[in-house]
């Protein structure tokens, strides 16, 4: 038996790496991402040798309908989902107070970083019960559950809060069915350091970003993922886990 982990916004940036660790592990992936360019295309043609254990799939986490597809889709080929990785999540990088939003823009914040991870949730738990094992991974940012105020994000921020809220309460409901529920919070991990290893990091001159001297790659954050996703983990559910280097994330352009 391969498990299999499906991950949203898996093939490219932070998610690529993860995928790619997954696929490493031996496990099999259903991709999602939004929009076909030269990245996704890549990352296809570098792994077609793995067809038999990769499929990608597009689809939009805020539209419920993509959603719901992308499930049924990935249960048609492969049986079975033991991890849910929701990895996508919109950012409005423009920095502006909330009086400056406009209402689409609060509503995307929404829907792709809180509701599409209710929508997945529906769909995937009923599968993870009758397997009677899961690990759910969600996203957030350094110190989301102290619920703290982030200046200008007020539309993320007010998502990954409530995400933490929902995180620590499936694992809690769904615990006696053997699937756990964390949050991985990944610290500044700008432009091509979301593709980049650990060994690249530490060979790079001016990126001491963190107090432990490198910047943060996505290489850390899929090590932490995988390890979270481990039969043995199971002692870990409810966690938010910041993966920052020590790095006052909110703080950095007050």
């Amino acid at each position: 038996m391969v498990r299999h982990a499906l991950i949203t916004a898996g093939a490219k940036g932070l998610g690529r790496k993860v995928t790619e660790k997954l696929l490493e592990k031996g496990y099999s992936v259903t991709v999602n991402y939004r929009t076909y360019d030269r990245a996704v295309k890549d990352f296809q043609d570098q792994y077609k040798h793995l067809d038999d254990r990769l499929q990608f799939i597009q689809g939009d986490v805020t539209d419920k309908t993509n959603l719901i597809q992308l499930v049924d889709k990935t249960m048609e080929r492969f049986g079975r989902i033991d991890f849910l990785i929701n990895n996508a999540g919109p950012y409005i990088f423009e920095r502006k107070n909330l009086i400056d939003y406009e209402e689409a823009e609060w509503y995307e914040m929404i829907e792709g970083n809180l509701n599409s991870v209710f929508h997945l949730l529906k769909k995937t738990l009923p599968i993870m019960r009758k397997q009677h094992f899961g690990r759910i991974i969600t996203y957030g940012f350094q110190g989301a559950d102290a619920a703290q105020g982030w200046i200008h994000r007020s539309g993320f921020s007010a998502a990954k809060v409530g995400l933490v809220s929902l995180t620590k309460t499936i694992a809690l409901e769904e615990a006696s069915y053997g699937i756990t529920a964390n949050m991985v919070c990944p610290g500044n991990i700008l432009g091509d350091m979301k593709e980049a290893s650990i060994s690249d990091a530490r060979s790079m001159t001016g990126m001491n970003h963190t107090p432990i001297g490198r910047s943060a790659t996505g290489e850390d954050i899929a090590r932490t993922i995988t390890f979270l996703c481990e039969n043995d983990s199971d002692m870990i559910t409810g966690s938010i886990i910041d993966v920052t280097g020590g790095e006052n994330v909110i703080n950095r352009f007050r």
